[in-house]
């Protein structure tokens, strides 16, 4: 195995357990690495620190462990069932009314470079360094080990996260098991996931406790989704008794979904009655734009990433704002918006200050009556904040 030196005080950070060891803080290595590789790290004066996947960039190494229990034969079995222990404890491996969660959230339980997803049965994996790529199959077998004759499936979605060569050559694919979309229960809403063709791993479930929120304030209110994907959003507010829903995407596959989860709602009698609702393919900021004034009493404003990268930071927080001041300027007197970023290079602050330049180009007297993360089964390692992606923020407009 080979072994990877730290310049001298370079290993301040993991002495703090943050499991990053970037390439400008190694002094040498002992070995020539391929992408993906174990490899052990030791700090200047030769002492043991940790052991994790070597990789050719920025972040030239994931640390797994801060001893060598990452190099033992049930490492992986191991810590799924840590990580799955956790979830047990949040009470939400056997609730009646949720059955989809996510199991493994990369930094947050001392993964990095994994995504695991568990819809109802079928896991969904998603690799982000070659490391884990590469340990797909000893992953699967500890899923399977792990779940038992419950787990229906395993596929892997890693082509379009996997970086190097690995991406050119990979095709999407089961791990395990036969294929079929999944039907999920989310706080007693049905939905339909299909992971092979949806975004992600096939649904958010970063917004599961945001969805609610959104149910809790929908009684009687005009809503609009914008950014709608495949309706969650739109579902919770139907059934917590708006007006109309109005849901936006410029993806056509994606309302085709929402209409099929719609349909699943109505016909278990879920929600009352679809002729609330209507779709629109279009451009979601365009329509905004072309939305008259008092039309709304509730928006949700869930865009993509507008910054996957530090470098497009200052664009990202100009679009957010734009966008923002748009949806401030257009929504009723007393209406309420429910606006995020999933930016992971955004932080909290910078986020409310974009919101706080939107509510001041407007003119208009706007109140934060709530702040919004992700839910606990998307956890922030302590040492790793970056892990904290989700911001969001509950405005009320007079």
């Amino acid at each position: 195995m080979s072994k990877v030196f730290l310049k001298k005080g370079k290993d301040e950070s993991v002495k703090r357990f943050h499991p990053w060891i970037f390439s400008g803080a190694i002094f040498k290595m002992d070995g020539n690495p391929e992408e993906g590789d174990l490899v052990e790290i030791y700090n200047s004066d030769g002492d043991y620190v940790g052991c994790g996947h070597y990789q050719n960039a920025t972040i030239a190494v994931r640390v797994l462990s801060f001893d060598r229990s990452a190099l033992k034969s049930d490492f992986w079995f191991k810590s799924l069932e840590a990580a799955f222990t956790k979830r047990e404890h949040l009470g939400l491996t056997s609730g009646d009314r949720t059955n989809c969660y996510r199991l493994v959230h990369g930094e947050g339980d001392n993964l990095p470079g994994l995504i695991i997803d568990y819809y109802n049965g079928r896991a969904v994996i998603q690799c982000h360094s070659t490391g884990m790529y590469r340990n797909r199959a000893d992953i699967c077998q500890s899923l399977k080990k792990l779940y038992g004759d419950s787990l229906i499936s395993v596929y892997d979605k890693s082509a379009q996260t996997i970086p190097g060569r690995e991406r050119d050559s990979h095709s999407d694919g089961y791990l395990f098991g036969t294929p079929g979309d999944g039907e999920v229960s989310e706080n007693g809403i049905s939905f339909i996931v299909n992971w092979e063709v949806g975004q992600k791993t096939g649904f958010f479930l970063d917004q599961r406790e945001n969805r609610e929120m959104v149910k809790r304030y929908s009684k009687g209110k005009r809503v609009l989704n914008l950014f709608c994907y495949t309706g969650g959003f739109s579902l919770y507010a139907l059934s917590g008794g708006a007006s109309l829903v109005h849901s936006v995407d410029s993806s056509k596959k994606a309302l085709e979904m929402l209409d099929s989860n719609l349909k699943l709602n109505v016909d278990s009698n879920l929600i009352s009655a679809d002729s609330l609702h209507k779709s629109y393919c279009t451009d979601a900021i365009e329509f905004l734009r072309s939305v008259e004034q008092n039309s709304y009493d509730l928006m949700i404003v869930d865009p993509p990433a507008f910054a996957k990268h530090r470098d497009a930071l200052r664009t990202a927080l100009r679009a957010y704002q734009r966008l923002n001041a748009q949806a401030i300027s257009k929504i009723s007197s007393g209406g309420i918006i429910f606006t995020y970023s999933c930016s992971q290079a955004v932080d909290k602050i910078s986020f409310a200050q974009a919101i706080f330049s939107a509510a001041a180009q407007t003119g208009r007297r706007v109140s934060i009556i709530g702040r919004l993360t992700q839910p606990a089964d998307h956890p922030v390692n302590i040492y790793h904040p970056e892990g904290e992606y989700l911001k969001g923020l509950i405005l009320y407009v007079e």
